[in-house]
């Protein structure tokens, strides 16, 4: 699936009038808060649920607004045959994403049908983010390689997010009794059980899913010219040491958990091991050792969802900021052979003879001022 049409209502500084997208291809450019990341971000929408900016929807919906709304319309996306389909094609599935700020109410609809979460919408669209701080995937903790792991376990096991949302209250309920100050030893082996049969199906859904990633990773960097990658070593965590079962982990560690008042181990804590000649990837390698290899890992990603018959719609977001023309051009080479929808955006006009040397993908390019998107 891409999306072909982009309607939004009091979403920051965007004008309502609705936008058609190429499914493969899309430049955007602008000066500095023309609104450029602001079509991102309502893309994002419509695949996460929420900005990929900021954390609260206030900071998004225009001044003086209450409420704003996002539609889109997904067409089919690129087809077997080199070339993409008609831009004219009827939509197969149409998103709403409509935010009450005052009320604190959410409206999710697909298909003119109301749904209860995220999930049903972020299925038709899976949007992956290449902005300035996708590097801290890299520099940054655990809590990020989590997130991006587990971004490719929702869209590869149906089940994982439901599985992920049990045992978040699970793990909530469990944290509570742990801060109540008498521990209630009848109510933590209540938990412990529930906890340890989600942390095991979870920890297996990301283990399959970290396989194939880290498979088609290896195949990615024998393609490309990035030989410091072959020292490297990645690795899967679950969040305790196997070597022992969950349970007994929590066992062993109760008075360490109590005196921290949360849970210390299990799948909240999992984590990719990267390492570079036995140290951190992070301590080792250059910042732009470090962005290359976040590149690597995304399209490695896209790879595993276009394997499986998924078109990914990539967000590239100011990427001259942070990349060379070298690495552009190698990120929209990959994404092209992917047959992934992408959008970039730019400052200056876009220069599609820097990004593809050899076949130019189908690609559409829009100006943005003042909130319109105006095509060239």
């Amino acid at each position: 699936m891409a999306l072909v049409k982009l309607q939004t209502e009091n979403f920051r500084n965007l004008t309502s009038a609705p936008v058609s997208f190429s499914p493969s291809f899309n430049l955007l450019f602008g000066e500095n808060g023309s609104g450029k990341t602001s079509v991102l971000e309502a893309i994002g929408y419509l695949g996460l649920g929420r900005s990929f900016r900021v954390s609260r929807h206030q900071a998004v919906v225009s001044h003086g607004e209450q409420r704003l709304t996002v539609f889109g319309g997904l067409d089919q996306g690129l087809t077997g045959s080199e070339e993409p389909a008609e831009y004219g094609d009827a939509l197969r599935h149409r998103l709403g994403f409509g935010r009450d700020v005052g009320l604190k109410e959410t409206t999710l609809r697909v298909d003119g049908e109301a749904v209860k979460n995220l999930s049903a919408l972020a299925r038709h669209l899976p949007v992956s983010v290449i902005d300035p701080g996708v590097f801290e995937i890299v520099a940054g903790g655990p809590g990020k390689r989590r997130q991006f792991l587990d971004w490719s376990v929702f869209h590869v096991e149906p089940s994982f997010a439901g599985l992920w949302q049990q045992c978040q209250r699970v793990t909530s309920q469990r944290n509570q009794t742990l801060r109540n100050g008498r521990l209630d030893d009848a109510l933590i082996r209540v938990w412990d059980k529930q906890y340890t049969l989600l942390a095991d199906r979870l920890t297996e859904a990301r283990r399959a899913a970290f396989d194939l990633f880290r498979e088609a990773f290896a195949r990615l960097v024998r393609e490309v010219d990035a030989p410091w990658v072959e020292g490297m070593k990645m690795d899967f965590h679950p969040g305790w040491d196997t070597s022992q079962s969950l349970a007994d982990v929590l066992a062993s560690h109760r008075e360490q958990e109590l005196r921290m008042g949360h849970t210390l181990y299990g799948p909240n804590r999992a984590d990719i091991k990267m390492r570079f000649q036995g140290r951190p990837v992070a301590e080792t390698f250059s910042r732009g050792q470090q962005k290359t290899l976040v590149i690597l890992m995304k399209i490695a990603q896209g790879m595993v969802l276009s394997s499986l018959g998924k078109q990914v719609t990539f967000l590239l977001d100011d990427i001259n900021a942070e990349l060379d023309v070298g690495h552009r051009a190698m990120l929209a080479t990959k994404l092209h052979e992917l047959r992934c929808q992408v959008f970039i955006t730019s400052i200056e006009s876009p220069r599609p003879e820097e990004l593809w040397q050899d076949t130019k993908p189908d690609y559409r390019m829009f100006h943005v001022e003042h909130g319109t998107l105006t095509e060239e």
